[in-house]
């Protein structure tokens, strides 16, 4: 059964409301052969315009530009020189934040998906932000793209999996690295992996998602 796409309102919200509630929602690509993507986001990350770990924190550059967008489209940038990865731009129009997806169960297209990342294991096709955007074919074509407007990749209105929404450290990050603004279901099997290292105590938050 599939789920209605969640509307630009949803999105039109801080980014620290908007990725807990991204939890248990579905992404879907739609390939130009036809070939439907799905998976269920397990792990997100927000990051703000005065954060000092997000791209927008000196202001827009042609890098960072479609994270000022509207809210509701795609932030999609290269990094390490090897690995792209994604975001659902959020909160107003020019404002700077977004959502980074980290990790996702797949649910469709697993064999799509398993020639692009090279490996059949489930666990191992989105478990990451580099390997999402490999298995989704997403890259740098895809920065700015309306999730919203009925183009070939958007997000499903979902019911959320059981277990409370757990909030820790981001990682990979040299900055602002004390605010606990990446969040994940409590129990979930589908995570990236962390950096080692001794986390800060991870605390639950309330569940409240958008409408």
């Amino acid at each position: 059964m599939r789920g209605e796409r969640l509307p630009r309102r949803f999105f039109a919200r801080p980014s620290t409301e908007v990725a807990p509630d991204l939890l248990g929602q579905v992404l879907v690509r739609v390939l130009p052969d036809g070939t439907r993507l799905a998976a269920r986001i397990a792990e997100t990350e927000a990051y703000e315009e005065g954060d000092p770990a997000s791209h927008s924190y000196r202001g827009r550059t042609p890098r960072t530009e479609a994270m000022f967008g509207p809210p509701g489209h795609l932030y999609v940038y290269f990094t390490y020189g090897m690995h792209f990865c994604m975001n659902v731009v959020t909160g107003r129009d020019g404002e700077g934040s977004a959502v980074l997806l980290r990790a996702a169960e797949p649910l469709a297209g697993l064999e799509e998906m398993a020639r692009r990342r090279g490996t059949t294991d489930p666990r191992l096709l989105c478990s990451g932000p580099a390997r999402l955007c490999q298995a989704f074919g997403v890259d740098r074509s895809l920065d700015g793209i309306d999730l919203v407007g009925g183009g070939e990749m958007w997000i499903e209105r979902a019911p959320r999996p059981a277990g409370q929404v757990v909030r820790g450290p981001r990682v990979g990050i040299r900055a602002a690295v004390e605010r606990p603004w990446r969040f994940h279901l409590e129990g979930e099997r589908f995570l990236s992996r962390a950096r080692p290292g001794p986390p800060p105590p991870r605390r639950r938050v309330r569940d409240r998602r958008g409408s």
